[in-house]
C-alpha cells in the first residue's frame, strides 16, 4: 500500500542539473521527515538532504535543495552543478516516529550519472 518512487534520474554532464522527485502513494508526506539518500557502488549509503529540520551534507551545500509539494504528496531535490563525485543511486526516505511506532520507507532509488 505505501510506496515511494522516485524519478528523475539519468545522465547528466558536469555542471548540469537535475531534478528528482519523490512521490508517495499511501503515505501523506507532510506528516514525515524525508531524507534524499544516495548510493555510490562500494560505498555506504549517505544522507545528502532533509526535510523537517532541513539540512544538507557538506558535499552538496550551495547545490542541492530539497523541496515539498504537499498537493502533490511530493517532495523533490533540486541538484545544480552536478559533479562525477555525485553520481550514485538516490533514494528517498520517509520517517515518521511517534512514541507508539515508528515508520520507516524507502523507495527504490533512481541513478544520476554525471559524466561527459
Amino acid at each position: 500500500q505505501v510506496q515511494l518512487v522516485e524519478s528523475g534520474g539519468g545522465l547528466v554532464q558536469p555542471g548540469g542539473s537535475l531534478r528528482l522527485t519523490c512521490a508517495a502513494s499511501g503515505i501523506m508526506l507532510s506528516i514525515y521527515d524525508v531524507g534524499w539518500y544516495r548510493q555510490a557502488p562500494g560505498k555506504q549509503r549517505e544522507l545528502v538532504a532533509s526535510s523537517g529540520i532541513t539540512n544538507y551534507a557538506d558535499s552538496v551545500k550551495g547545490r542541492f535543495t530539497i523541496s515539498r509539494d504537499n498537493a502533490k504528496n511530493t517532495v523533490y531535490l533540486q541538484m545544480n552543478s552536478l559533479k562525477p563525485e555525485d553520481t550514485a543511486v538516490y533514494y528517498c526516505n520517509a520517517v515518521r516516529s511517534t512514541i507508539v511506532g515508528k515508520w520507516n520507507y524507502w523507495g527504490q532509488g533512481t541513478q544520476v550519472t554525471v559524466s561527459s
